[in-house]
């Protein structure tokens, strides 16, 4: 029912012939009056010649004139009623119909016009669903470190000492920035979310980053909460980092939403007691940072590296490898390379030898020029 879109062109826009299309309705409507008069002339030509009494020409002349004036009205309410109708299923929230655009007069000019209006709505519609999903995907780490601590404390397995209170306090904290930052996903795409930028030591920062990940793992591996979340407690993961005095300069809240997702996305691929590898180098500028994470799955095919990092693209493979995967909702990936792209670095599927490899390159500190 939709044209391509290749096949549209802006209200307003130079037809591609150049000028005025020869097809616009004043064009027809002044088609219709000169073929009338024509009509009704010749018609008053042929009654003279042959002697027909006029009211026989008269008769003739009107209803030929009738049928050309239906044909043009036809030709002109059709599209009309077809706009009403998807104008009416896009006000009762239906944005998939679009108006065919096959007419080159302002009918088809409306037509562009309706539909860009379909897909302006459709995309902002896409983007308040994609909105809630992301909030959700991203709230669940907090969360369930938070609950991981409390529940631990009830049951007795841990004190409710000062350093445990630390761990509980820092995901609360973690958990209000995000609620903000989340918040404000609808900016996303232009980029405007500020980055707090500052100089950290990698070692003690990403190991932190993946002991916050076995702990969510560990609680999350007796609820069933479907979230698309891993609850793999049999894979081992491993932190190499070089020289390990390294530091860089980033957002860590950002970088940290990075490397779990990217964690988290590895895990659920690697097959039973497999091995997921972070590994942090110095870049090639100061301060600059360059990451692998690196499983032991079936890798991805080639052909489908230019989507890995889509919104809710789950990729070709039929199941996650090994207990308690679940295909997920396809977001992690996306919101790291959104924050990999915030920092002006690179994210990408690199080549290996085995299973998957994603290698993310940060900039560092601005060159100041001398």
């Amino acid at each position: 029912m939709s044209g391509g879109p290749a096949a549209r062109r802006n209200p307003g826009e130079p037809e591609p012939w150049g000028g005025v299309s020869p097809f616009s309705i004043k064009t027809k409507l002044g088609a219709l009056v000169v073929i009338s008069v024509l009509i009704t002339t010749g018609l008053s030509v042929i009654a003279v010649h042959t002697k027909t009494e006029l009211r026989f020409i008269t008769v003739f002349s009107m209803i030929a004139t009738l049928l050309i004036t239906q044909f043009v009205a036809h030709s002109l309410t059709a599209p009309l009623d077809e706009m009403t109708a998807v104008a009416r299923s896009i006000s009762q929230g239906d944005y998939t119909r679009r108006v065919r655009e096959n007419r080159r007069d302002e009918l088809g000019d409306l037509a562009v016009t309706i539909n860009a209006m379909a897909d302006e709505l459709e995309a902002q519609d896409s983007q308040r669903k994609e909105l809630v999903a992301n909030v959700s995907h991203e709230l669940r780490t907090p969360i369930a470190g938070l609950r991981a601590v409390l529940e631990n404390i009830v049951d007795g397995v841990t004190q409710a000492d000062p350093e445990t209170m630390r761990t509980a306090l820092k995901q609360t904290e973690r958990l209000g920035r995000l609620v903000e930052t989340l918040l404000d996903l609808s900016r996303l795409d232009n980029g405007v979310v500020p980055l707090k930028k500052r100089r950290f030591e990698v070692w003690p920062y990403l190991s932190g980053v993946l002991k916050e990940a076995n702990m969510v793992a560990s609680v999350r591996a007796g609820i069933a909460t479907g979230s698309g979340s891993h609850t793999r407690t049999d894979v081992h993961l491993h932190l190499d980092v070089h020289p390990p005095e390294l530091t860089a300069h980033a957002d860590p809240e950002r970088i940290h939403q990075v490397v779990a997702n990217l964690i988290d996305n590895a895990v659920k691929h690697s097959p039973p007691h497999g091995r997921v590898t972070v590994k942090a180098r110095r870049g090639a500028l100061p301060e600059s940072l360059v990451l692998e994470v690196l499983d032991e799955g079936p890798g991805i095919p080639k052909s489908e590296w230019h989507r890995v990092f889509e919104r809710f693209n789950r990729g070709s493979a039929k199941r996650p490898q090994g207990p308690g995967s679940d295909g997920g909702t396809g977001l992690g990936l996306a919101i790291a390379r959104w924050a990999v792209d915030l920092h002006g670095g690179r994210i990408g599927v690199a080549e290996s030898e085995r299973g998957c490899r994603i290698l993310v390159t940060l900039p560092g500190e601005p060159s100041v020029p001398s």
